[in-house]
């Protein structure tokens, strides 16, 4: 568990936490609605992780954005 004495470890772990929790449900609901020709990419998926890790902020901006243009 993070300490409040350190705070850049705190945030690193609450960014990751984060990160995880995006990179999950974009891979399970978006990654195929996004990326049609990845439907059954299923071996594709573990190597995106990392990256979704380190920017989720990014991803899930897109992922919005693009859902919106759909409707």
């Amino acid at each position: 568990m993070p300490d409040a004495s350190d705070p850049v470890s705190a945030a690193l772990m609450l960014w990751g936490l984060a990160g995880l929790c995006v990179a999950g449900a974009f891979l399970l609901y978006g990654f195929d609605r996004l990326d049609p020709g990845a439907e059954d990419a299923y071996a594709v998926r573990p190597l995106l992780v990392a990256g979704i890790v380190l920017l989720w902020p990014l991803v899930l901006w897109r992922w919005v954005v693009r859902s919106r243009e759909e409707r």
